[in-house]
């Protein structure tokens, strides 16, 4: 959604070169440690019960096992930082932006409102029924077909009867068929990213007034 600046990059690399080091090392330490025990067996063996070859392969692969594992860790838990630090990047980059997410809200200012819908298969006939605080239908667009994917539309405020709205909060529903088949679109309101929060575990979520939500819940970026 939005490009990484250097400094923050680099900043992104250090600490994971950081933790690969330590990471490292404390491999290298057990490594060091097992090899110690295993050097003090070999010396203190029975003569007449040596080690057999089976069982020390076996504690060999088991060190090799465990280095392979720290490794895996260590990988794993780097993909997992930096893919927490992308988002939260690409979160701080929405902020002060109009996103379309799932929702019934609509607000109309200045006499314009906008929203939109995501359609899982195209549509031949699409309709948008715009409600007021108390419920009452106000007005009902239909917007003809529509491809799958997501599409928008605008409200000029004009109500059924062809008066003006006054502005403020409205609801609407999104109602679609393909021949007799009636489908099942997603309404999606308009939005704007007020701030970005994030929790101990270090997921990322974004304030859409009032309500928050994730990155993958933003269906498109206006």
């Amino acid at each position: 959604m939005s490009t990484v600046n250097s400094s923050t990059a680099s900043d992104v690399i250090s600490k994971l070169q950081k933790n690969t080091a330590a990471a490292t090392s404390k491999t290298t330490d057990a490594q060091s440690n097992f090899l110690k025990l295993l050097t003090e067996q070999l010396k203190n063996q029975d003569p007449l019960s040596p080690m057999d070859n089976a069982q020390m392969t076996s504690q060999l692969a088991q060190i090799s096992t465990v280095d392979g594992i720290e490794k895996l860790n260590t990988t794993l838990t780097a993909m997992l930082s930096g893919s927490q630090s992308g988002e939260a990047v690409q979160a701080a980059a929405l902020v002060g932006k109009g996103v379309m997410v799932g929702g019934s809200s609509l607000t109309l200012a200045g006499s314009k409102a906008y929203g939109g819908f995501e359609l899982a298969s195209a549509a031949d006939k699409v309709t948008v029924t715009i409600k007021d605080s108390n419920g009452l239908e106000v007005r009902k667009l239909e917007l003809g077909d529509a491809e799958a994917g997501i599409s928008n539309f605008a409200w000029d405020g004009l109500t059924s009867s062809g008066a003006q709205a006054v502005d403020g909060k409205y609801t609407m529903s999104v109602s679609a068929t393909r021949g007799d088949t009636d489908l099942k679109p997603t309404a999606l309101q308009l939005s704007t990213v007020n701030s970005v929060l994030r929790t101990s575990s270090g997921t990322v979520s974004l304030d859409v007034g009032g309500s928050l939500v994730s990155l993958a819940d933003i269906k498109q970026i206006l």
